[in-house]
């Protein structure tokens, strides 16, 4: 490819592409629990555009492109919720989850209210939940959304940022 990838906040102009990627980038996901009614798939531009207002975002971009990203926020109990960790798919597999995850976590942990890491995935996203163990993640609850779908919380504290490359 021949072009680096910078990772930078996001910002309103970008929900238009944000939202087509996550568009894309959630379509395994629905095909692995049978959904297609899925948050991911059916928010609206309006509403993403709400979400970046109140949240804090990034994108990871390759040239122009989006090919990425991630957001968050912190509830009054201290606690950052990490949310749509996205990675285009042809660029999966490099370490660039990873790496948004790194450096939203490294915003959030700036930020003195925040006190630990959440994060969620389902039961049957299997590289999902090795990227989020390999970055210090612990199950912290399984709540069973539907005949098909069991959310799993995983945790970590602010202070944690070990990464492992076993699974």
């Amino acid at each position: 490819m021949g072009m680096s990838v910078s990772i930078t906040a996001a910002t309103v102009r970008d929900a238009e592409h944000i939202l087509k990627l996550q568009y894309l980038c959630y379509q395994s996901e629905a095909a692995l629990y049978g959904d297609y009614g899925i948050e991911p798939l059916t928010q609206t531009l309006d509403d993403l555009r709400a979400e970046l207002a109140r949240s804090h975002a990034l994108v990871a971009r390759l040239g122009d492109e989006v090919i990425a990203s991630v957001r968050g926020e912190v509830d009054e109990a201290g606690v950052a919720r990490i949310a749509k960790l996205i990675v285009h798919p042809r660029m999966q597999r490099h370490g660039l989850g990873g790496r948004l995850l790194g450096a939203i976590e490294a915003h959030f942990a700036a930020d003195s209210a925040a006190k630990r890491f959440q994060l969620f995935t389902g039961h049957r996203s299997d590289r999902n939940l090795c990227l989020y163990r390999r970055h210090g993640y612990a199950p912290v609850s399984e709540l069973a959304a539907g005949p098909r779908l069991t959310v799993i919380t995983l945790e970590k504290s602010v202070g944690r940022r070990e990464y492992t490359t076993g699974a």
